[in-house]
């Protein structure tokens, strides 16, 4: 197999974690999934419940993840509400996970951009949006702002509203320290699948030790432009960036990298 051998950290969340460690060993990876994020539900769903009781007033919904569409389903149903009642909505999706989740729901996505980043979401929404749609919009806690901020200076309404947010998981930080301070069994790689997984591995690893030796030799593998800006902006190395910027995107860059 292409990367016969080869140990390579998972830093998805743990109940993320899967398509990707699958995908790696099937290319013959040695997978280990030490997470850089935990998926938390909002400490609370006041705002967004009572968006959900006015969907109505709503032109369009953005989703710009996976948890968003779950914390999105979960709470429509804790309100008594369906599928049906998104049906009058324009719906935006940041990429091809984000759609399959929300097709599940049996609802169409009538934008997806080619490029899975907020910048390309912006782009592919001019000329279809109007001054004064107001847009549903659910993401975690912490986000950029490109979205919203660019679609308030089109004179569009935007309402943000958290679905979930992103925490660090304290049991990793012994583990990251444990698999890179490994000389027998130092990993081959490490892949970053968010802004967040680099911002919190840096906080997981310590500053001292980001830049220290432990990293010489480990491939640093993105699955963007997005998540690159972040390891630079940490002072850290992209060996491997996807072109596609998925999952499948992320295995192949790796692949082609050995």
């Amino acid at each position: 197999m292409d990367l016969h051998g080869k140990r390579i950290i998972i830093s998805r969340a743990k109940e993320q974690a899967g398509s990707l460690s699958n995908l790696l060993e099937q290319k013959g990876a040695e997978i280990v999934e030490i997470p850089f994020i935990e998926i938390r539900p909002a400490q609370s769903y006041e705002a967004l419940d009572k968006a959900i009781e006015n969907l109505m007033a709503y032109d369009w919904l953005i989703l710009t993840s996976v948890n968003g569409v779950i914390a999105l389903f979960s709470r429509l149903e804790k309100a008594g509400k369906s599928e049906a009642d998104l049906l009058h909505l324009k719906i935006a999706a940041i990429g091809p996970a984000t759609r399959k989740a929300i097709e599940k729901h049996g609802l169409p996505v009538d934008v997806m951009p080619e490029e899975y980043v907020a910048e390309a979401v912006v782009e592919e929404l001019q000329g279809q949006l109007r001054p004064g749609e107001r847009v549903l919009l659910v993401r975690a806690k912490v986000a950029r702002d490109v979205i919203p901020t660019a679609l308030r200076e089109m004179g569009v309404k935007v309402h943000v509203m958290e679905g979930y947010e992103t925490v660090v998981p304290e049991s990793s930080r012994s583990a990251i320290v444990e698999a890179l301070s490994s000389e027998q069994d130092k990993p081959y790689a490490i892949t970053f699948t968010s802004s967040s997984t680099v911002k919190n591995f840096v906080e997981l690893l310590g500053e001292q030790r980001v830049h220290s030796t432990l990293l010489d030799g480990v491939k640093l593998c993105s699955i963007g432009p997005v998540t690159s800006a972040s390891l630079r902006e940490n002072n850290l190395r992209v060996d491997v960036e996807a072109k596609e910027y998925t999952i499948p995107g992320l295995v192949e860059a790796i692949v082609k990298s050995k």
